[in-house]
């Protein structure tokens, strides 16, 4: 995030973050306690010490990308947008919606947070990895927050997609002449590649934007 970004997440102008960041002022409290609605671990900016407790029981979230910390809570509040959790083992064949899988449970998200992030409260959905071909990045039993609204495959990342109507998640990368490469983050499992012949088989349901541990 940009200074002015970060100051308008939690308030403050610009140049108010740059007066904290280069320690010639120091932050009050209603600052912090804005910044810690919008996702930022404010015991970790205190004390240089991570937070080992998530609040309401809530499990461990962070992102995909880098594995920044996010703020997840198991209980409804004011600012916090409700994410349905999908468990789509076994799902159906191709044309079945998310809407149709069964909902195994709510988190909840600061909607500051998600905006953040560049996601749309009503268009992300939890979903449950299966099997350990993703070991490293998303483990066996993990949920996924999944932007829907994303489905960009230009910027590489790991995605939600169907290939031939079975759901997976992969990180995808592009390559020349329109073809597609599949890559489990498990070095044991080998990349697969799909054709632009094949492409036709495949959609692009969303992007994996936050990892979420085992919900008890």
């Amino acid at each position: 995030m940009t200074q002015a970004q970060f100051g308008d997440l939690a308030g403050v102008t610009k140049k108010t973050q740059m007066l904290y960041e280069s320690d010639q002022r120091s932050p009050k409290a209603d600052y912090l306690a804005a910044l810690s609605g919008g996702g930022v671990d404010v015991h970790y900016v205190l004390t240089g010490n991570r937070t080992v407790t998530e609040p309401n029981g809530a499990p461990e979230a962070s992102r995909v990308a880098d594995g920044a910390h996010v703020v997840a809570s198991s209980q409804p509040g004011s600012g916090l947008a409700e994410v349905k959790l999908y468990d789509v083992e076994g799902a159906a064949g191709a044309g079945r919606s998310l809407e149709e899988e069964r909902i195994e449970g709510m988190l909840y998200f600061p909607e500051a947070q998600l905006a953040a992030l560049g996601i749309q409260p009503g268009q992300v959905a939890g979903i449950k990895v299966r099997g350990d071909s993703m070991e490293g990045t998303l483990a066996d039993g993990d949920w996924v927050l999944v932007d829907l609204a994303n489905r960009d495959i230009r910027q590489e990342g790991v995605f939600l997609l169907t290939v031939s109507g079975e759901r997976r998640i992969k990180r995808l990368q592009r390559l020349a002449g329109g073809a597609l490469y599949l890559i489990s983050d498990n070095e044991h499992y080998q990349p697969e590649m799909i054709t632009p012949q094949q492409m036709g088989e495949v959609e692009i349901l969303g992007r994996c934007e936050i990892r979420i541990g085992r919900v008890s």
